[in-house]
């Protein structure tokens, strides 16, 4: 009998069988860390709505046939909902390296611990930085966000660890936070992208490889592009984000709109909210 793959992930719309994530029981924003939070620093999270709203994602879920993995939430992790960051899949292999932002360290040995007893294997990238909401996969090309929280020296680690990989690192402004808040593939011929913020030459590059949506100013705020797809063509979207789920519906995607806008305040959407352990071959 063919042993079943315990993790896989070549790109970010085969379909999603094993997610990871989290419950926002802790959720607040105890450091300002990104540009969505400065907005919401004195309004505050409401931990009920959050609790709902994430529940309300997860059975949706699960209802689209996806084995969802929840990860204990610790007090002392106000982010942990972001599972995203503290790890990614690529081909066979789960990566772990180290979380950039004081008040997210230790959220790496969390997923560790979880990991091994699950007897999951990982690769420990040790003194490297490389969040996985700067990383997003499409077959042989690799393309990873210069951030805040992900340096080029990881990537350029990460790289000489994958040679069969093209690993393309891309800069933009760190107000943005990660890769995925500005540009996300949807298909082997489509993606989407926040315009006119990362180098004229690497968007012009992704926009030749790819039919692009282009996400409005207003929208990407709301991470218009964050989204999550789990294959066949099916998207999880925000139900603010209407000319993103317009233009999705117009392509033959089937958008589906939970509203998790208490969690976004936070600065992440439902890619960041879910580390993908296994999809299927594209």
């Amino acid at each position: 009998m063919k042993q079943q793959k315990q993790s896989f992930c070549d790109t970010e719309y085969g379909a999603l069988r094993k997610v990871a994530v989290c419950e926002p029981h802790h959720i607040a924003i105890r450091d300002v860390i990104n540009e969505t939070q400065k907005k919401y620093e004195k309004e505050g999270l409401n931990v009920k709505l959050a609790l709902k709203q994430h529940r309300d994602f997860t059975s949706e879920l699960e209802k689209h046939g996806v084995d969802v993995i929840h990860l204990e939430p610790k007090e002392h992790f106000p982010e942990q909902v972001f599972t995203r960051d503290i790890g990614f899949t690529l081909g066979q292999t789960i990566f772990v390296s180290e979380m950039a932002q004081k008040v997210r360290h230790g959220e790496e040995e969390h997923l560790k611990d979880w990991l091994k007893r699950s007897k999951i294997s990982y690769y420990n990238l040790l003194g490297d930085k490389i969040e996985g909401g700067d990383v997003v996969i499409d077959g042989h090309n690799i393309y990873i966000g210069v951030s805040e929280r992900t340096d080029e020296g990881s990537i350029e680690h990460l790289q000489s660890l994958l040679p069969q990989y093209a690993v393309t690192s891309i800069p933009f402004p760190h107000k943005y936070l990660h890769l995925d808040c500005i540009f996300n593939v949807l298909s082997p011929s489509e993606a989407i992208i926040f315009p006119g913020v990362m180098s004229e030459f690497d968007e012009e590059m992704l926009t030749s490889r790819y039919d692009c949506i282009r996400v409005c100013e207003k929208e990407q705020f709301t991470l218009g592009t964050n989204v999550l797809s789990i294959g066949d063509r099916k998207v999880f979207s925000l139900p603010v984000n209407k000319k993103v789920n317009e233009e999705l519906r117009s392509r033959g995607y089937h958008v589906i709109e939970v509203d998790i806008s208490e969690i976004i305040k936070s600065g992440g959407s439902f890619r960041c909210c879910t580390m993908p352990v296994l999809r299927s071959k594209a």
